[in-house]
């Protein structure tokens, strides 16, 4: 018994050594009284997701492996994923700092709420029963909710974090629902049991299938499809810019961690009837997020649908049901967390105290401005558009292949249709900035760090699309078992 319960702690060190250093920097943070030192805090806590990167490398085992009576697991695509979302993470704070003190909200709060955020999206990763599935989940909903709420002065953010806490509520009582559902029917929260249990059945369990309706509307609201996503544009709109950059990174990789947890893991013989729910939300998700956007003038609102557009077309490889399939879609997750990061980390870097480019217009001739960070914008816009040679294209023709692989290219077909459409709205800020008067020739004001990461960001995104077998063979590596 002693031996299993060492087994199981080695199994969950980078959790814990999270979970020690996030409750840490709160003591810290506790006792700062200076103002000045609160950058304390920020170094803190990129020093805590580094250790946990390194912990994540140094305890991944060779093969899956189970703990806590099948509560949890750790497997290569829990160590792949962990390690994107910690590394983005560490990105979206050094993105945050230039943003969060330009606007007097350099505060401990907000990096201590994302290390708590960042635990709850480990624990998601690695969740094999439909209770450490809520739990991870809740640790993440309340550290967003408070994050989204933090500015307190700001009317806009007040009222997208009370929006998104009730909306976030409705979809946690949904999902625990469902889960009930499942729990009463199998008797049972382990996935493996669950999914044991639908084998044996001979005969369809029309309460499984009510049950797994509920659990698919929790995962939708989480990865923002429609008609789930009426919380998005709001707050991604309302909140600070360094919250609405994280929300729109590395979460998405924790929702795609749930989905797969769920719908593979534990209810994988009902892909007959998860596979038409998805087919519905994934057209509903990119019809609304492709044709809204065309109208919208804020670029967050914008980059909001383009968000759920997104998120339908990554629902296309779990419609697969291939493990081809289901490595397309976590490249495409991975690929749009850089995007998305880096798209919001170009609206803090033209921002200034007082005033926030998050207008289109606010992109009038930066080519004049700054021809190189044009350039870093154009590679992100043209990558999620899916212009070849950008990764975007090739995140697109991963999940596209394996649809029509299993004959559905009449799906394939109109995912086509609404990229075309959607191609509209990002090349407009392209023309935006290299054939429009600039409206103001303020030189961009901001760190050599951020700068430097930026430029690196936009950069990777070229690089991963002229080598894009590099990032699938990992995807691919991770989901074999």
């Amino acid at each position: 018994m002693e031996f299993d319960m060492v087994n199981n702690l080695i199994l969950v060190v980078p959790e814990l050594t999270l979970l020690i250093l996030a409750c840490l920097a709160l003591v810290i943070d506790t006792f700062i009284k200076n103002p000045a030192s609160r950058g304390g805090i920020y170094w803190f806590t990129q020093t805590s997701l580094i250790v946990t990167i390194c912990l994540i490398y140094f305890y991944c085992p060779h093969q899956p492996t189970v703990a806590f009576e099948n509560s949890f697991i750790s497997d290569p695509m829990s160590t792949v994923l962990k390690m994107f979302i910690c590394l983005i993470s560490f990105v979206v704070f050094l993105y945050s700092r230039d943003y969060l003190k330009e606007n007097d909200l350099l505060k401990g709060e907000y990096f201590i709420l994302g290390l708590f955020a960042v635990l709850g999206m480990m624990v998601m990763v690695s969740a094999y029963s439909l209770l450490t599935v809520y739990l991870g989940l809740e640790l993440l909903s309340l550290s967003l909710y408070s994050m989204v709420a933090m500015h307190r002065d700001s009317q806009p953010a007040t009222e997208a974090a009370m929006k998104y806490f009730v909306l976030g509520a409705l979809a946690s009582g949904m999902l625990l629902y469902g889960m009930s559902i499942l729990y009463g029917v199998t008797g049972s929260l382990q996935l493996t049991v669950v999914a044991e249990y639908i084998v044996q059945q001979s005969d369809a369990n029309h309460f499984l299938v009510f049950g797994l309706a509920f659990v698919i509307v929790g995962v939708a609201f989480k990865l923002g499809a429609a008609p789930f996503h009426m919380w998005i544009p709001d707050v991604y709109q309302g909140a600070p810019t360094s919250v609405t950059l994280f929300i729109s990174s590395a979460p998405k990789l924790a929702a795609f961690a749930m989905a797969m947890r769920l719908l593979v893991d534990g209810m994988f013989p009902l892909l007959g009837d998860w596979q038409g729910m998805l087919i519905i939300l994934s057209i509903l998700s990119m019809a609304t997020g492709n044709i809204i956007a065309i109208s919208q003038t804020n670029i967050k609102r914008m980059l909001a649908y383009s968000t759920i557009a997104h998120v339908g077309f990554l629902l296309l490889g779990l419609i697969a049901g291939s493990r081809a399939g289901f490595a397309g879609s976590m490249f495409y997750v991975i690929i749009y967390a850089l995007m998305s990061m880096g798209s919001f980390g170009m609206i803090i870097l033209l921002g200034r105290k007082g005033f926030e480019a998050d207008n289109l217009d606010d992109f009038k001739g930066l080519a004049e401005r700054s021809p190189w960070f044009a350039f870093i914008m154009l590679c992100l816009m043209f990558s999620m558009a899916g212009v070849p040679p950008f990764v975007g294209f090739w995140a697109k023709w991963f999940v596209l292949k394996e649809l029509v692989a299993v004959d559905m290219v009449w799906l394939a077909a109109l995912a086509v249709l609404f990229s075309i459409i959607g191609a509209y709205y990002y090349l407009r800020i392209v023309k935006l900035m290299y054939f429009d008067q600039p409206t103001s020739m303020l030189a961009i004001k901001a760190s050599q760090q951020m700068r430097l990461v930026l430029s690196l960001n936009g950069l990777v995104i070229l690089a991963l699309g002229l080598v894009p077998n590099v990032l699938m063979a990992l995807c691919i590596s991770a989901l074999t078992r």
